[in-house]
C-alpha cells in the first residue's frame, strides 16, 4: 500500500475508534436478534404480508426464506430514474427463483437538481437528501426484512439512500444502478451553445434544441456529475456489482445484472449462504477507497459533502484534511466531461471500472482487503461482466485503456495529483475541482464583485460591468441561508468572460458540484455567512486571491479594515421558497457545516 493512503486510513480508523465501535456493537446486537419477523405478533404479521401471494405468505410465516425490502426512487419525470418503473417485478420474480421474497419497502423522492436548476426549488435540493435518508430508514422499520435493495442513481439520492441503510447496518444492502442514456451530442458542443445564448449570439430556440439533443432519452446524464460520480463511488465501494455502473438502460445485459443483484442480496442475507451486512462492507477502508477513486477521476465535489455525512452514519469520522491529503498523492487517470471531451459511455468502452480499479489496486492506491456484495476482495472488481450464450459471467477486464486520451495508466497519468483541491485561508476552507481548470487558469488576484443572487450576474454582464479581471462572490448561499443551492448558471457568463481573455474566478459558500467547468471556482466555502464567515463581510473592489496550485484562498484587505466591517451589520437575502418557507426554515436550523456533511440532526443518527 501507498504510505500515505495507509497513514490516512490508520488515522481514521483510530479518529473513529469509539464512534466505530459502537455501530459495530448496534449491528452485532441485532444481528443476535435472529429474523426480525419472528418477534412480530400474530397481527403484524398479517398487517405485512397482507397483500402477498398465498405462495409469498406461506414462505414469510416459515422463517427460513428472505425477505428483501426494495427502497426506490423511481419517477419517470427523472430521466435516470424512469428505468426504475418496471424494476420491482423483475427483482420481486429474481428473488422468487431462488426461494426468496420480496416486497416494495419504500418510495423515497427523487429530484432532479437539472430541472430546478436556478429555479426556487433547488433550495429543497440539499434537504431533499435528509428527507430521503428518513424515508428510507421509515420504510426499513418494520422488522419484516432480511435485506434490502436500493434503487438510487443521481444527485441527493444515493447519498440519501446510504445514510438511511446505515440505520439498519445489520442487513445486507445492494445498491442496483439504472445505466446512463446513450450519448448525444457532445457535452463540449452543449456547453459552446450555452456560452452563445449567455452572449446573445444563438436564441432560445437554438439553446433548446441543443439541450434536448444532449438530455434526449431514459437514463443517466452523460457527463462526469454527481449522478456518474455516485456509481463510481458506490462500485469502487463494493455497494453495486462489478461492472454494473455503466451499462445502457436498454443493453440485455442490464436486465441480467438487475436480475444478478437480487438473487445475490439473498445469498447474502443472514438467511442465506453468506451473511454479509452492509455496516461491514461500509467501513474505513471502503470509504478511503471511494474517496481515493473519486479524486482519481476528478468526481463531483458534492461527493466531499456526502461521502462525509454518509461515513459518518456508519460511525466513520472522515474530513477535507484527509480528502486534501489523499489528493496530493492520488493520480488523475480520467478525462470525462467537464474534465475532457468524452462521456461516460466513453470511459466505459475505454476500460471503465475494470481498468481503473485494476490500476489504482497495483498502485497500492486502493485496500484490497474489503468485503463486498460480490464477496470479500475488491480484486474481484477488476472483472466485467458478459451475456454468453444468456448466460451473466464475469472475465477479466481490460489490461490496458483503449483510449488513452480518456482513460490513462497510473505509468502515464494526466496529472500526478487528484482531481480537488482543498482551499484555506482568512475566509475559510473550500474546494475546488482543479482537473477541470487548465493550470493558466488556476490562480486569480483581482478585485471582488460581491453578489447575494446568481441572478444578478447576468444584468452586470449585459451592462457590460464584468469586463475586467475579477473574482465573483456570492454570498449568503450557505445550507443554512437558502440550502445551498447549485449556481449553475454562473457557468455560461463566467465562461465567457474566460474565454475573452479575463482572469476571473467564483468564490461561493453555495455549490457548483458535479458540473463544475473550466473556471476556477472555489465553493462550499465554510464557514458561510450566516454563520459568522468572512464572505459576509467581502466588499465590491476587495482584492481576493484564489489560488488552486497552492490551495490559498484569502481576503487581501488589511485588519483595520476588517475590524472596522466586523461592527458592520450585513444584510443577506432571504429565502425564495414560497410555499416550502415554513418547511425549509425549519430544517434549515438543523443544517451544519458543508465540511461535516452539511447533515441535519435527524433521528437517522441516532438509530444506532
Amino acid at each position: 500500500m501507498h504510505a500515505t493512503i495507509t497513514a490516512v486510513t490508520d488515522r481514521i480508523i483510530a479518529r473513529s475508534k469509539e464512534h466505530r465501535g459502537k455501530y459495530l456493537a448496534a449491528i452485532a446486537e441485532a444481528k443476535a436478534q435472529g429474523v426480525y419477523r419472528s418477534s412480530l405478533s400474530c397481527g403484524n404479521l398479517a398487517h405485512g404480508f397482507a397483500a402477498c401471494s398465498a405462495d409469498d405468505k406461506q414462505s414469510l410465516t416459515q422463517l427460513t426464506k428472505a425477505n428483501i425490502g426494495i427502497v426506490t426512487a423511481f419517477n419517470d419525470m427523472l430521466s435516470a430514474h424512469q428505468p426504475y418503473e418496471h424494476y420491482p417485478d423483475i427483482l420481486k420474480q429474481a428473488c422468487q427463483s431462488v426461494g426468496s421474497v420480496a416486497q416494495v419497502a419504500a418510495g423515497v423522492p427523487a429530484m432532479c437538481d437539472g430541472v430546478t436548476q436556478g429555479q426556487p426549488g433547488m433550495e429543497l435540493s440539499l434537504i431533499s437528501r435528509e428527507v430521503i435518508a428518513m424515508a428510507t430508514a421509515v420504510g426499513l422499520s418494520h422488522n419484516m426484512f432480511d435485506g434490502a435493495l436500493l434503487l438510487g442513481i443521481c444527485d441527493k439520492i444515493v447519498p440519501g439512500l446510504l445514510i438511511g441503510a446505515m440505520s439498519f447496518g445489520h442487513l445486507p444492502m445492494l445498491f442496483v444502478p439504472a445505466g446512463p442514456m446513450r450519448s448525444g451530442i457532445p457535452n463540449k458542443e452543449k456547453a459552446r451553445i450555452r456560452q452563445q445564448f449567455a452572449q446573445g449570439k444563438v436564441d432560445r430556440a437554438a439553446l433548446l434544441e441543443a439541450e434536448a439533443k444532449s438530455y434526449h432519452s431514459a437514463g443517466t446524464c452523460t457527463f462526469y456529475g454527481t449522478a456518474n460520480s455516485n456509481q463510481l463511488v458506490l462500485e469502487v465501494m463494493g455497494l453495486q456489482l462489478p461492472g454494473s455502473s455503466f451499462v445502457n438502460p436498454d443493453d440485455p445485459l442490464r436486465l441480467a445484472l438487475t436480475q444478478a443483484a437480487a438473487r445475490q442480496v439473498c445469498r447474502l442475507s443472514a438467511l442465506g449462504t453468506d451473511y454479509t451486512p452492509v455496516g461491514e462492507v461500509v467501513n474505513e477502508k471502503s470509504i478511503v477507497n471511494g474517496i481515493v477513486a473519486l479524486l482519481a477521476t476528478g468526481g463531483s465535489t458534492n461527493l466531499t459533502m456526502h461521502m462525509v455525512a454518509a461515513a459518518r452514519a456508519a460511525g466513520i469520522i472522515v474530513n477535507w484534511d484527509d480528502f486534501a491529503e489523499l489528493s496530493a498523492v492520488v493520480p488523475l487517470l480520467a478525462r470525462v466531461y467537464p474534465n475532457g471531451h468524452a462521456d461516460i459511455n466513453h470511459f466505459h468502452a475505454a476500460g471503465g471500472m475494470a481498468f481503473l480499479i485494476r490500476e489504482l489496486l497495483d498502485a497500492g492506491m486502493l485496500h484490497e482487503d474489503v468485503a463486498t456484495v460480490a464477496g470479500f476482495g475488491l480484486r474481484r472488481y477488476t472483472q466485467e461482466p458478459k451475456l454468453i450464450d444468456d448466460s451473466l459471467v464475469w472475465v477479466d477486464g481490460p489490461t490496458e485503456s483503449l483510449d488513452t486520451e480518456v482513460l490513462a495508466p497510473v505509468s502515464n497519468a494526466f496529472q500526478p495529483n487528484g482531481g480537488l483541491k482543498l482551499l484555506k485561508g482568512n475566509l475559510g476552507r473550500a474546494v475546488m475541482k482543479v482537473s477541470a481548470v487548465q493550470p493558466k487558469y488556476r490562480v486569480v488576484e483581482a478585485p471582488a464583485i460581491v453578489i447575494d443572487d446568481q441572478d444578478k450576474l447576468n444584468g452586470l454582464y449585459k451592462a457590460g460591468e464584468l469586463n475586467r479581471d475579477c473574482v465573483i462572490v456570492v454570498k449568503g448561499q450557505g445550507p443554512k441561508a437558502n440550502g445551498m443551492p447549485e449556481l449553475h448558471k454562473l457557468t455560461p457568463i463566467l465562461g465567457s468572460l474566460q474565454d475573452n481573455g479575463y482572469h476571473v474566478a467564483l468564490v461561493t459558500d453555495g455549490r457548483m458540484s458535479g458540473a463544475s467547468g473550466k473556471v476556477p471556482a472555489a465553493i462550499h466555502l465554510t464557514p458561510e455567512a450566516l454563520s459568522g464567515g468572512l464572505i459576509a463581510k467581502v466588499k465590491t473592489g476587495d482584492v481576493i486571491r484564489v489560488d488552486g496550485e497552492s490551495g490559498e484562498i484569502s481576503l487581501l484587505v488589511d485588519e483595520a479594515e476588517l475590524a472596522k466591517r466586523e461592527a458592520e451589520e450585513v444584510p443577506l437575502r432571504h429565502v425564495r421558497y414560497g410555499m416550502g418557507r415554513e418547511l425549509f426554515t425549519t430544517l434549515r436550523a438543523s443544517f451544519s457545516s458543508p465540511e461535516t456533511g452539511a447533515r441535519s440532526t435527524s433521528a437517522v443518527d441516532e438509530h444506532y
